[in-house]
């Protein structure tokens, strides 16, 4: 007995400085919502300004996506919690920086732009340092549920963000509403200053030693390391592939449902949909995920496909929510399995680099998707539909004909190709068989990073 509570103490120390860490995170996410939606409302009446108010999202995607394979090689070089710490001062100062600019009432369009791209080069390089951190902090058996935990911090964050920002804009404007997100920063970073992180022995490993040298063989390293690995790599590409394809159903969903219902109704439908992504994450943190993950990752991204193609078989709002809510009830199981994946598969001292890299790889897939739906549907899809389209007398006669069915047929497309995508996946034995033929980094890293220390991991520095 006495031994099993010596085991147990330091695994409770650790889950400690993880929930910590996470709840602070979950406060700063919901900051960062809040200033998001208050800013675009601030853009768009300024402005009115629909290709202004897009520049937002790329100010905020596209640098960190560039900078990512470099930022996760500093990640490995750097401490983590350190790294995280500069990560939230950069986008705190960022945040400050709009909001006196605001009280001051010289900001302009570019102090945004310059701001927004300074949080997504911040971002880049806490995500890696988060997920690296946590293979450390976080027992292997236990690392489902920390994904979920997570991802549902990401839910939380969705869905109470642009309602409360909402009533914040109405009632302490937008200079309180950024005041308030540089508070979440400010609570975010006292929970890391408050903890010490683990991390890995240098050079400890072959993967180590073999990417060591300057920045940028470091950073090339991460894809030497993937594509030595030919499940990794596979499962890089499936998951690149199906972000491509959300890329347009993101983009579209919005035209589509007001295609045939109000805005009120949008708002509802979104609302339903984020909720089914709250219930996903709250699944997945009890639940952990099976024993194969791999099986969850195939098996919900069918489930997506099939919700993606039944959202645009007719113009029905009912339908829709219902099919947003089982796509996202899928979303958080599917990208907590694969982050647990990697997380397993990867030795801690090159996580950083590796999960920077596979960020920047399916993340960049999306600014292309966003690029070419809009287009693809005006030019293509929609004239086809329309009454006297080329397919009005075929496909229209199932689907219905006028504006927006263009798109239902774009949806249902990309509902058959995500769902072809996955069972082609399957067929890839070193994908299909991942779990098992490629043994785990380290049976638990957390436990071997406090016994090659001789202490809890959870006061390391």
């Amino acid at each position: 007995m006495k031994e099993n509570k010596i085991t147990q103490h330091p695994t409770t120390r650790r889950m400690q400085v993880f929930i910590l860490i996470w709840l602070g995170q979950m406060v700063s996410l919901i900051g960062s919502g809040l200033t998001g939606f208050a800013l675009g409302v601030w853009v768009y009446q300024r402005t009115g300004s629909v290709t202004q108010f897009a520049l937002i999202s790329l100010s905020t995607t596209l640098p960190g996506i560039v900078i990512s394979p470099i930022a996760g090689t500093i990640v490995d070089r750097w401490d983590r919690r350190w790294t995280m710490v500069l990560g939230d001062c950069g986008a705190g100062l960022s945040t400050l920086a709009i909001a006196l600019l605001l009280f001051a009432d010289r900001l302009e369009l570019w102090h945004i732009y310059l701001a927004t791209s300074v949080s997504s080069t911040c971002s880049a390089f806490q995500y890696p340092a988060y997920a690296a951190a946590t293979t450390l902090l976080v027992p292997s058996q236990h690392l489902g549920r920390a994904s979920g935990l997570i991802h549902l911090g990401q839910s939380v964050a969705q869905l109470i963000s642009p309602v409360l920002a909402g009533i914040l804009v109405v009632t302490v404007q937008i200079q309180g509403v950024i005041l308030l997100d540089f508070a979440t920063f400010l609570f975010a970073l006292v929970t890391l200053l408050l903890v010490r992180f683990p991390k890995p022995k240098p050079e400890t490993t072959e993967a180590s030693k073999a990417g060591k040298g300057s920045l940028l063989r470091e950073a090339a390293y991460g894809w030497t390391y993937i594509t030595a690995r030919p499940g990794l790599l596979g499962l890089v590409i499936f998951l690149a592939t199906s972000n491509f394809l959300g890329g347009f159903v993101e983009v579209l969903a919005t035209p589509l449902v007001l295609s045939f219902a109000s805005a009120a109704v949008l708002g509802t439908v979104l609302s339903i949909g984020g909720s089914g992504m709250l219930v996903g994450s709250v699944v997945m943190s009890i639940w952990g995920g099976p024993v194969r993950l791999i099986k969850s990752v195939f098996g919900f991204m069918l489930l997506n496909g099939l919700s993606i193609l039944l959202a645009g078989v007719r113009p029905s709002a009912p339908l829709f929510a219902v099919a947003a809510f089982l796509f996202f009830v899928g979303l958080p199981i599917i990208n907590g399995s694969i982050l647990v994946i990697f997380q397993r598969k990867v030795v801690p001292d090159v996580q950083g680099r590796v999960f920077a890299l596979m960020g920047a790889i399916s993340g960049s897939c999306l600014p292309l998707a966003y690029v070419v739906a809009g287009p693809l549907a005006d030019r293509v899809f929609e004239p086809l539909m329309t009454t006297g389209g080329l397919l009005a007398g075929s496909i229209g006669q199932l689907i219905g004909v006028g504006p927006g069915r263009g798109i239902g047929l774009m949806f249902i497309t990309l509902g058959a190709l995500t769902m072809l995508v996955t069972i082609v996946a399957y067929q890839y034995p070193r994908l299909r068989l991942l779990e098992e033929e490629l043994p785990d980094a380290i049976a638990d890293p957390a436990a071997a990073l406090a016994q090659n220390q001789g202490q809890d991991p959870a006061k390391a520095n």
